[in-house]
């Protein structure tokens, strides 16, 4: 029995961090991207990170964290990732009815299984916390899905601007909202223990900082994904 906890742990621990390194890593890749043009870009491959990467970190926060918060944070986004890579697909030619219809199929799956086991992890949680650390915990969780809510805002913003426009467009505003979000979950997650999304939101902050010197110091606006 030790040793098959043993290998269900290592191989969450596996699936968890390989998932950290590919959802967090995507802003170093736009980061690079950026540094390269001299400009703030996103590009389309930090879109399908985002997808594997959160399709990962999701059943790790489920089925080896039972993180509340975690469940929250990579469960219902990959609509936007999906919609993304829809409209980047559209402009460059690429998008068949098929390949629309299986995205959105995926996506629909995901979203549904996600309603289920988000909700299964908080019922554990309210169970599992003890009556001592009630406040304390469920202080921590508030302070959590606050900056999930505000993650999901510039997504949702992104979103908004992305339809209307009929092609991928990231607004300057989703940059700001980005470092206020990541420290509040932070806050959230270190307490608790849960290093992988800590200590990768802490890596993403300079990359939303530097973003905003080249959008706003050299004045440059913020492009379209390419």
């Amino acid at each position: 029995m030790l040793a098959e906890f043993g290998l269900w742990a290592l191989f969450w621990k596996t699936v968890g961090v390989t998932g950290g390194l590919i959802f967090f890593g995507r802003f170093y890749l736009q980061w690079y991207v950026s540094e390269r043009r001299k400009r703030s870009v996103v590009p389309v491959g930090f879109w399908y990170m985002s997808g594997v990467g959160a399709l990962m970190l999701f059943p790790y926060a489920v089925f080896y964290l039972q993180s509340p918060v975690g469940a929250l944070s990579y469960s219902f986004n990959i609509v936007v990732y999906t919609r993304n890579l829809v409209h980047i697909w559209r402009e460059k030619g690429v998008l068949s009815r098929e390949r629309s219809l299986l995205v959105h199929g995926i996506a629909g799956a995901v979203c549904l299984a996600a309603m289920a086991l988000v909700a299964y992890t908080w019922f554990n949680e309210y169970h599992a916390t003890h009556p001592d650390e009630a406040v304390r915990t469920w202080m921590l969780i508030a302070v959590g899905t606050v900056g999930q809510a505000l993650f999901a805002c510039r997504f949702f913003l992104q979103w908004v601007v992305t339809e209307a426009k009929r092609k991928s467009v990231v607004p300057v505003i989703f940059w700001h909202i980005s470092v206020v979000a990541s420290l509040l979950q932070i806050i959230s997650y270190a307490p608790r223990g849960e290093w992988v999304f800590a200590l990768g939101l802490a890596a993403t902050l300079p990359v939303y900082l530097r973003n905003l010197w080249l959008i706003h110091m050299r004045h440059v606006p913020a492009p379209a994904p390419e």
